[in-house]
């Protein structure tokens, strides 16, 4: 089975990442990490922490001589930032740094920082927005990254493009849309607030079959949902087109199969790619809704948590809008959901048995 455990806080020494299942024999290095990381760290919309992180990755276990061994593969990314918090992230509190004047009691609407509080009985919010921060992302799109790996052996493909950026749609053919991008979210920036926006993924390549209809729990539309819900930051998922579904007649909507000869195929794909909770053999569509950033320039009104007062609400340092680097987060997420179930199917020991079995499987489609 295919799973993986991320660790460490915004501002702590490092971020960690545990990932097992994936087969013996996998060509894996850092130069099939790095470039996603890259991705991650986009210019476009990035508050102060943008400009300290480099996000390079070690892999610490589970890889020998460019190899990895069916053991767990262990990833680090190191918080260069730490530095400048490491007495208020660390036991050894200086003697000029006073903890009580950086506890955070005024927790910010949208975020996690007063539910946080409630569930596990801190009066300082620090406690919950260290790990409730996106910056434990770098560790998914790590993970994503390896698991892209692992897909390209099958032909498998997955990319993104941001479909909207708070009320605005960019089109698909824009010759400038960084700047278009750039100039939206500067807008928001002039008055002090955030945007968010929408991605939309697609799943290239992918065999009939992934998923099931079985149990709840195993349905691939299912999972997918789960794992592009649990990014900070996104309040809805799509697949296909299953919003207008709810507007459309089926006779309209549903896709029509057809028989070239060889294979089924269908001319259209608005159950993108997906139907009964099983993978049909089309590309897989869907799209990521994220909110605004929860941290505004001018701040909310919110209420003080030991005084009970109105208060405004607390500035953590944060982006704009995470949209221009969201995309590869939620890749990361879908590869990761994708190798899964890729693997819960054709399973494999090694890479080299995992291929016999999906060779056989394809070579005897019905």
């Amino acid at each position: 089975m295919l799973r993986f455990l991320t660790a460490g806080e915004s501002h702590g020494m490092a971020e960690f990442a545990v990932l097992e299942g994936i087969p013996a024999g996998l060509s894996l290095s850092v130069s099939d990490i790095q470039p996603d990381l890259e991705r991650r760290r986009s210019r476009i919309g990035r508050g102060g922490r943008g400009k300290i992180e480099t996000d390079k990755v070690k892999i610490l276990s589970g890889v020998r001589l460019g190899k990895t061994l069916g053991s767990p593969i262990t990833l680090l990314v190191k918080n260069q930032d730490y530095t400048n918090w490491q007495d208020q992230m660390t036991e050894n509190i200086m003697p000029n740094i006073d903890i009580q004047k950086t506890s955070i009691t005024n927790p910010r609407p949208g975020h996690a920082d007063l539910a946080g509080c409630i569930k596990f009985q801190f009066d300082d919010a620090r406690n919950i927005i260290e790990r409730a921060s996106a910056r434990e992302t770098v560790m998914r799109v790590a993970i994503g990254a390896v698991c892209r790996k692992f897909l390209k052996e099958f032909g498998i493909k997955i990319v993104s493009r941001i479909s909207s950026i708070g009320a605005d749609k960019l089109g698909t053919k824009s010759n400038n849309i960084n700047a278009q991008i750039e100039e939206i979210i500067n807008q928001a920036k002039n008055k002090g607030d955030t945007l968010g926006g929408v991605i939309e993924i697609l799943i290239l390549k992918v065999p009939p079959g992934l998923g099931s209809h079985i149990q709840w729990d195993k349905r691939l539309d299912g999972k997918l949902a789960q794992a592009l819900m649990s990014i900070p930051s996104v309040k809805a998922i799509e697949i296909g087109e299953g919003i207008d579904a709810a507007t459309r007649f089926g006779s309209v909507f549903h896709d029509k199969i057809f028989w070239d000869g060889k294979q089924f195929f269908r001319k259209t794909n608005n159950a993108g790619g997906i139907e009964g909770g099983i993978s049909n053999g089309e590309n897989i569509t869907c799209r990521i809704f994220f909110k605004p950033l929860s941290s505004l320039a001018n701040p909310l009104s919110t209420v003080d948590i030991k005084t009970k007062k109105r208060s405004k609400a607390h500035q953590e340092r944060s982006d704009i809008c995470v949209i221009p680097r969201a995309g590869v987060i939620g890749e990361a997420m879908v590869a990761f959901i994708i190798a899964h179930a890729f693997l819960e199917k054709f399973a494999g020991d090694s890479i080299e048995e995992t291929k016999r079995n999906y060779t056989g499987y394809m070579r005897n489609l019905i």
